[in-house]
């Protein structure tokens, strides 16, 4: 009998990117809204990219069929 094979949750590919090494990396929170109030610092150090947790990576790549 054949093994159907797991979907991808698009929704997950779009929010997460994978790297070379199978780390994953979410964008910073609080970029959306209410901005104003922050320091300019505050907003840069948010523009990057940020290593999910251990735990969360490995529910991540289970949900993304890595």
């Amino acid at each position: 009998m054949k093994k159907t094979k797991i979907k991808t949750r698009k929704s997950l590919t779009k929010r997460f990117k994978i790297t070379k090494n199978g780390k994953i990396m979410r964008r910073a929170t609080g970029q959306d809204h209410l901005r104003s109030k922050k320091s300019g610092k505050a907003i840069r150090n948010k523009r990057g990219w940020v290593k999910l947790s251990t735990p969360e990576t490995k529910k991540i790549k289970k949900l993304m069929s890595v």
